[in-house]
């Protein structure tokens, strides 16, 4: 009877009884500890990364690998410079913040550059670390062009004409003033056509910008000169060759009008009356003038210019 009735409850239920699951085994169970361990791990990892713990043990690093270099022989030796000619020896070196001694590895040439070009004569730096012991400079600086005139005061101009941010101009007064409001950008332009004729150029003392178009030159003995809009360097030119032959800027003038195509007119001044001379004077041609070169110098492996450390400021 006992086998009867265990065979019956067998075959009543068709299966055999499962096995139950420990509860560590079940997937709802093991998805949920993985997800705290991941959790736990980031909180963790977030908190050491926020501790700054990270970072001082890359720096410690960092730095004992260059103190170390250091004593095997890198660190800065030399300091060359090449294109300084406005820059005091002084201020560059204030802006490099480097030194006889110090490791070249922890040098940074790019914020040094940054701080170099941020002093007011230096346009383009690049600066080099020549390894193990040698740091090389290569400046582009500002070449002064003239002095902008507004407001009564004076501000110094590059041949871009940009200001050159300086407070005291006044070693600079030997320059060409220039007056109106885009001079500046128009003042390069003109220096080439005075630089067609040197021996006129060195007599003029001031150019003012008219409406935008042309301009008028102020000559040492106040002789006022007025260029044309279009072909100016040609009427330059015209008026040195009227120079040269009859000593015409010599003479009591107000004014020298270039502006007409077929004449040149003459304004003279006479006891305090002024009568007016026109005189029949073709225009010569343009005289093409030569660009000059510039020596396009990179840094090498051999240390170019001039050595600024060590010396005396």
């Amino acid at each position: 009877m006992a086998w009867f009735s265990t065979s019956a409850k067998k075959t009543k239920r068709g299966q055999p009884l499962r096995r139950v699951k420990p509860l560590w085994r079940r997937p709802l169970f093991v998805t949920g500890f993985v997800l705290c361990l991941i959790a736990g791990a980031s909180t963790a990892g977030w908190y050491v990364w926020q501790s700054g713990w990270v970072h001082q043990t890359v720096e410690r690093a960092k730095w004992f690998v260059i103190a170390g270099a250091a004593k095997t022989g890198f660190s800065v030796r030399e300091i060359f410079v090449e294109g300084r000619f406005e820059t005091s020896r002084k201020t560059l070196l204030k802006a490099l913040r480097l030194e006889r001694g110090a490791p070249i590895l922890a040098f940074d040439p790019e914020a040094a550059r940054r701080r170099v070009e941020a002093l007011p004569w230096v346009r383009q730096a690049v600066i080099e670390r020549q390894l193990p012991d040698v740091v090389h400079l290569l400046l582009r600086e500002r070449r002064p062009m003239a002095l902008w005139q507004r407001g009564g005061k004076f501000s110094l101009i590059d041949t871009n004409g940009e200001l050159i941010p300086l407070k005291d101009v006044s070693a600079y007064t030997k320059l060409i003033v220039i007056i109106g409001r885009d001079a500046p950008g128009n003042a390069a332009q003109l220096f080439e056509v005075l630089a067609t004729e040197p021996k006129l150029a060195s007599r003029v003392r001031a150019a003012v910008r008219v409406g935008g178009r042309r301009w008028n030159l102020h000559l040492s003995n106040d002789i006022e000169i007025r260029l044309p809009e279009e072909d100016s360097s040609a009427a330059w030119s015209h008026l040195a060759e009227l120079d040269q032959k009859h000593d015409l800027l010599s003479k009591d003038l107000i004014t020298v009008d270039l502006r007409l195509a077929d004449r040149v007119v003459i304004r003279e001044g006479q006891k305090g009356s002024a009568e007016e001379e026109i005189k029949k004077l073709p225009l010569l041609p343009r005289k093409p003038t030569p660009k000059r070169k510039r020596p396009n110098r990179q840094p090498g492996a051999n240390p170019k210019g001039t050595l600024i450390s060590g010396q005396d400021t």
